[in-house]
């Protein structure tokens, strides 16, 4: 399966990763039908070889993936690669590359508000009752006449 994990063997049959078996299993016999070495008698070696490789390779995702632990297997590994992969990372950002959208950040700002102003979660409602309490405190606390005097 390692030379195989190099190919994308879904591309090899003309399918995607979420087709079914039957699905998988049709596509594989009508490329195997296509690319029988028993069906291109007459034409030329050079076109014989390349459909015996190409058929070659189909049989090969097909045993793959027609069973459901290698399948499994194999899209296992395929994730793997693809969460391995060194994307290119520009570790230099220049403040002139970054573009701010006034529109977008009023909108949002906007948004946010209208948010608040219905309510909000109740997260913000419990905000808003315990600063009611604080602000009477200390309203209570300054307004009060002193004992001391």
């Amino acid at each position: 399966m390692c030379e195989a994990a190099e190919k994308d063997l879904y591309a090899v049959l003309g399918a995607s990763s979420s087709d079914s078996v039957q699905q998988l299993k049709h596509r594989y016999q009508q490329l195997a039908l296509q690319y029988h070495p028993d069906r291109l008698g007459g034409e030329a070696s050079s076109e014989v070889e390349s459909a015996v490789k190409k058929f070659l390779e189909v049989d090969a995702a097909w045993r793959i993936l027609s069973d459901q632990n290698t399948r499994r297997q194999y899209d296992l590994q395929r994730r793997a690669q693809e969460l391995k992969q060194d994307w290119p990372v520009d570790s230099t950002v220049c403040l002139e590359d970054m573009t701010w959208d006034q529109a977008v950040a009023v909108e949002e700002a906007s948004l946010c508000r209208r948010r608040r102003h219905r309510g909000g979660s109740r997260l913000m409602k419990r905000r808003k009752q315990r600063m009611k309490s604080t602000e009477e405190w200390l309203f209570a606390v300054i307004h009060v006449p002193s004992v001391c005097t």
